[in-house]
């Protein structure tokens, strides 16, 4: 019984010889959706890397936009797409968007059916921001601009990068494998 819950344990911790992130305290994993690989090429057809995927797979199960509108927020903490990008960030970094106010955050509602400015827009932001930064903000907003280096930007930051391996490995881009970081939603 024992060795049958360690193993167990640890299958879930170690997932395609990767170890998942140490400060995860649920751990990590896999497991089957249905549909999910029709949706990851959806993704990668749409301009999407590796790097899109793990994030889209981190916010949401079926990586898409079937979420409460604006992910029950509003101006700048709207989120919007498959990525649950929020409003600040894009009006500050997506062409797009450049230049309107927070009141205009229902504009961003346009990511939820249209993949690729979806995707365009999540580049643009992570080239404005630089990768760290933009995890930062995307996970907590304008206090996660202020103050980056939280352990839980850190522990969201590191779930991506393990789901992004885990992606990398196998047919995982194209099947209908998900894979989960015990991450907290926000």
């Amino acid at each position: 019984m024992k060795l049958t819950i360690l193993t167990t344990l640890s299958l879930s911790a170690l997932v395609a010889g990767l170890d998942c992130p140490t400060n995860s305290g649920g751990g990590c994993g896999q497991y089957t959706v249905s549909g999910l690989g029709a949706r990851k090429q959806q993704i990668t057809s749409a301009g999407g890397t590796t790097e899109d995927l793990a994030i889209a797979m981190m916010e949401t199960e079926n990586m898409g936009t079937d979420y409460a509108y604006g992910d029950n927020k509003s101006q700048d903490s709207a989120n919007f797409g498959i990525f649950k990008q929020n409003w600040g960030m894009l009006r500050a970094s997506c062409s797009q968007f450049k230049g309107q106010s927070t009141a205009e955050y229902n504009n961003g509602a346009v990511l939820n059916s249209n993949l690729q400015q979806d995707i365009q827009c999540r580049h643009e932001s992570e080239s404005f921001y630089g990768f760290q930064t933009w995890v930062a903000g995307h996970r907590n907003g304008a206090s996660g601009l202020e103050n980056p280096n939280t352990s839980d930007i850190q522990l969201y930051m590191s779930a991506i990068e393990w789901t992004q391996q885990q992606l990398g490995s196998g047919s995982y881009l194209t099947d209908d494998t998900r894979f989960w970081v015990d991450v907290v939603p926000i």
